[in-house]
Formats: C-alpha cells, structure tokens, sequence
C-alpha cells in the first residue's frame, strides 16, 4: 500500500490512527514505513510539543504502554534517499506513507512509479486531490498514468479515505 500524505499534519494522523489500529489488533501487522524527511521533523515537532495536544491525543498517550502515539513496533521513519530507494525493492505486504499528498512531487511519486502497474498493490488517498493531478487521475482510474515523462499502466487498486480531510464541510461552514 502506498498512502500519499500531506507532510504536515496529515501523515501525523495517518499515524496516530494505525497506532491506535495496531494496538486494538484491527489491522495485520505490518511494516509500515514513514518516508519523507519533512514529515520525520514534523513528526518530532509534534513528539517535542506533546503537552499542546487535544484531550484526547493527550489521553491516548497516558494511556499508551509505549508513551509514543507516534511511534509503533513495525513503524520505521526514513530520511535517508539510500533507505527510501531500498524501499522499492522489499517484498511482501507493507505499508509506505510519503509525501506529496497530491502525488505531484517528493518520495511518494518514486513508490507510485515502482507500484501502480501491480494488481496486488493499492494506492490510498488520504487527502483532497485537485484535478489534473496525478492523485486525482489515480482515483479516477485512468487507464495509463504519466511518472517523470513516461506513462504507466494503473492496474493497482485506488481507494480514498474521506474522513481525513482537513476541510469543513458545508455543515461546518454554515455553522462557522
């Protein structure tokens, strides 16, 4: 699984919610791999500036064996460009959160390259995707999408989480 994220805020989420996943034994347990730089530093933003959460992040990390919401057993960040590379070439079920979020820059187009011609494999959007992006065209199940000038068959699997988004909805709006 690929999950392109928003370095900032959503791949914290995206963690905080497998943290939780992981620990209820909702999900198999499997490597997961937080893969861009700018996330590692905000990840550790966040980790530095704990006493900032909301009541219920700050509950869940008194409550938490590990006292790291951020952090997990299978999870591994990678900043190194060598160890983002080695990524490509493991096998087996795994997961890779990388940005960009829209899938138009960064470390995330490299997995995409590397995945989205593989049936087996599932891209999962965790974020809006404007259109004419490469995250959009993936959800829109193009049958061949462009990666760094040439273009790829989309045989892997596009799914989207919509309770992610950081936007308000019209409800939200109106209330506002």
């Amino acid at each position: 699984i690929v999950a392109p994220a928003f370095a900032v805020g959503r791949t914290q989420q995206v963690v905080l919610l497998l943290h939780e996943l992981m620990h209820a034994r909702r999900i198999p347990n499997i490597p997961v791999f937080v893969d861009s730089p700018l996330a590692v530093n905000v990840t550790e933003t966040f980790r530095k500036y704990s006493n900032l959460f909301d009541e219920e992040t700050a509950k869940m990390l008194r409550d938490d064996s590990d006292g790291d919401v951020f952090g997990f057993s299978r999870l591994r960040y990678i900043r190194d460009v060598n160890d983002s590379k080695a990524l490509n070439g493991l096998r087996g079920p795994m997961l890779i959160i990388s940005a960009s979020g829209m899938c138009e820059a960064g470390r995330v187009i490299h997995h995409l390259r590397n995945t989205i011609s593989d049936p087996r494999n599932t891209v999962l959007i965790t974020g809006f995707q404007a259109e004419n992006t490469l995250g959009r065209k993936i959800l829109d199940k193009w049958p061949e999408v462009p990666s760094f000038g040439e273009m790829y068959r989309l045989r892997a699997e596009g799914a989207k989480i919509n309770e992610l988004s950081g936007h308000a909805d019209q409800r939200e709006l109106m209330h506002w």
